[in-house]
C-alpha cells in the first residue's frame, strides 16, 4: 500500500526516504512541498530529479480532500463541504476575525457522543478521519486564501469528538505545529471536548495545544441529559481531570456553556457553575444556543443571558459572550452536519 506522506512525522519521513533508496534530507525537502507549498502533485517537486519524483508516484501519494460547496455567510464566514475518497463529506469552517481567520476543522465523519444540542450528532458516527483528511482541511483552505498567512489560529470544534480519534488528532497536531510542518504556534491551536476523561489526561502529557470543555451544564442531572458522555464521566471525574491538566504561565483552560432556554440558563445555574470551577484557571466562554431545524431547544433572551454572565462576572471569571459567526449558512456551533442540501 502506498505511503500517505501528509500522515508522517518529521522522522518518519526521513525514514521512509532512506528505505526508499533516497538520502533522509530528500524527507524533509518533500515536507516542504507537502506543508510549506502545499503542493498536491509530485511534478510540482522540482528540486527532485525525475527519477526521484517517479518513486514517489510508485511508492507513496499525496491524498487532498474534493471540495463539493462553499458557502459565504453575510459575515463573511466561509464554510468548506469536503467530500472524502469513500464518498462521505465533512465540513470546515473559515472564520473571519478582527486581524487574522481562525479554521474550524473536523475530526470525524459524524460523531457518536449524542449532544442533544448539536446536528453533527444526529447522523451518529460515520468514520475517524485520518491525520491527512484532518491537515487537508487547513491545506485546502490556505491554497483557497489569496493570503494564507492570515490564518493564524485552528479550533478543533468541527464534526466530531477528537479526543475519540485520538492517534490521528495527535498526529496531525504535531505537524500543524512542527517548525517544518504547517508551523502554527501551539497557544494558538484549541482542541475541544465533550470531556473523555482518560484522553484529557493524555492529551495533557503529549501535546501543549489548548484545552477547551463543552460543559453545558453545572449539575449531573442535567449533564446527563444534554451529553450522554457524562453518564460515563461525570462532571466530578471530569473537574478532576481539568484541575490536574498541565497549564504553563499564563494559559488558562476554555469551558464552552452552551445556553439554552429554561434547561441550564437560571442564576441557580451561574451560582453552582462558578462554585465548580473554583480554583481552576478558567476562561469561560458563553455560547446562546444556535437554533436549527432537529434540535429541539430554544435560545434565551438577552436579558437572561446578560444576568448569567454578570453572576460569573461578580464571581471573578473571565466571561465572554460569543455571538457564534455563520449562522444564516449553517456554520455556526453545533450546526455543522457534512449534508448536500
Amino acid at each position: 500500500m502506498k505511503a500517505d506522506l501528509k500522515c508522517l512525522t518529521s522522522t518518519e519521513m526521513e525514514i521512509w526516504a532512506k528505505e526508499m533508496g533516497l538520502d533522509p534530507y530528500r524527507g524533509r525537502q518533500i515536507r516542504q512541498w507537502l506543508f510549506k507549498r502545499l503542493t498536491v502533485s509530485f511534478d510540482e517537486m522540482t528540486n527532485l530529479s525525475r527519477s526521484h519524483r517517479e518513486i514517489l508516484k510508485e511508492r507513496a501519494r499525496i491524498d487532498h480532500l474534493e471540495v463539493v460547496k462553499t458557502q459565504t455567510s453575510e459575515d463573511r464566514t466561509t464554510k468548506f463541504l469536503f467530500k472524502l475518497a469513500d464518498g462521505l463529506s465533512i465540513e470546515s469552517v473559515l472564520i473571519p476575525e478582527q486581524d487574522h481567520f481562525t479554521i474550524c476543522i473536523s475530526s470525524q465523519a459524524g460523531c457518536a457522543m449524542g449532544c442533544r444540542f448539536c446536528l453533527t450528532a444526529k447522523q451518529g458516527l460515520k468514520r475517524n478521519l485520518s491525520s491527512a483528511e484532518i491537515i487537508d482541511q487547513v491545506i485546502h483552505v490556505k491554497r483557497s486564501m489569496q493570503n494564507p498567512e492570515k490564518i493564524t489560529n485552528i479550533v478543533f470544534m468541527g464534526m466530531g469528538e477528537p479526543l475519540a480519534n485520538y492517534d490521528n488528532v495527535i498526529r496531525a497536531v504535531h505537524n500543524i505545529v512542527a517548525d517544518n510542518g504547517l508551523n502554527f504556534s501551539h497557544r494558538k491551536v484549541t482542541l475541544s471536548t465533550c470531556g473523555l476523561v482518560p484522553k484529557i489526561r493524555a492529551m495533557g502529557r503529549d501535546t501543549s495545544i489548548n484545552l477547551a470543555v463543552s460543559l453545558n451544564a453545572s449539575d449531573n442531572e442535567t449533564r446527563d441529559f444534554l451529553m450522554p458522555i457524562n453518564q460515563k464521566y461525570p462532571l466530578h471525574d471530569l473537574l478532576s481531570a481539568c484541575r490536574d491538566f498541565p497549564l504553563p504561565h499564563r494559559k488558562m483552560i476554555t469551558f464552552e456553556y452552551i445556553l439554552i432556554r429554561d434547561v441550564n440558563d437560571q442564576e441557580k445555574d451561574a451560582l453552582r457553575l462558578a462554585k465548580l470551577l473554583a480554583g481552576i484557571r478558567a476562561k469561560i466562554n458563553l455560547i446562546p444556543l444556535n437554533q436549527t431545524a432537529g434540535v429541539e431547544f430554544a435560545e434565551p433572551s438577552m436579558d437572561r443571558i446578560l444576568s448569567f454572565q454578570e453572576i460569573l462576572l461578580n464571581k471573578n471569571f473571565t466571561a465572554i459572550i460569543r455571538k457564534s459567526k455563520g449562522q444564516d449558512i449553517s456554520a455556526a456551533c453545533g450546526q455543522l452536519s457534512g449534508q448536500t442540501l
